[in-house]
């Protein structure tokens, strides 16, 4: 057993943090789910991002190529967009019906978990399915409060490399 299988064997998804965890990511979905975008960036941390990478390998996102990479002040555009109703993926944007599963604690203490797990959206759009899938990575902060955030979520399509077809909605 190398000892990063030791590690990730002594991490459950049992663990009270990690519940706490696996359940932002079902309640962001749901959020996404409902179009409540202003709802599901008030789950991010002030200096929260979110990044849809193109190069599935990569971990300098900062300097790599990517499909989104917003910090809170993009993320707001965003969001802005998508509620106003001027951007055409926001008037005609498919209905949608994520599966977030598979979920493997990556690192969890008191102030933070880091959670990987795969996502499966169906999107429905003009008589039209189209199927969305790939591995997410949810570093999310704790809080007494319980108030707990996303401090960066990470989609890697598993298509990501390929030509990819506009969404109008969020990953």
């Amino acid at each position: 057993m190398t000892d990063a299988t030791a590690v990730e064997s002594r991490l459950s998804t049992t663990d009270p943090r990690v519940v706490r965890a696996i359940e932002l990511v079902w309640r962001e979905a749901e959020l996404l789910d409902r179009k409540d975008y202003v709802a599901w960036n008030e789950l991010f941390a002030d200096d929260g991002l979110y990044i849809i990478p193109i190069d599935p390998e990569t971990e300098d996102f900062a300097n790599s190529l990517n499909m989104v990479y917003d910090d809170a002040r993009m993320r707001q555009m965003r969001v802005t967009r998508m509620i106003e109703g001027y951007a055409i993926a926001a008037v005609d944007a498919a209905r949608t019906a994520r599966t977030v599963s598979r979920f493997v604690p990556e690192s969890v203490s008191d102030d933070e978990v880091v959670l990987r797990s795969a996502q499966i959206i169906v999107a429905y759009k003009r008589g039209r399915h189209d199927i969305w899938a790939g591995d997410l990575v949810h570093r999310i902060r704790l809080s007494e409060s319980g108030a707990d955030r996303i401090v960066q979520k990470v989609v890697r399509l598993v298509d990501s490399e390929d030509a990819v077809p506009a969404a109008g909605f969020l990953l």
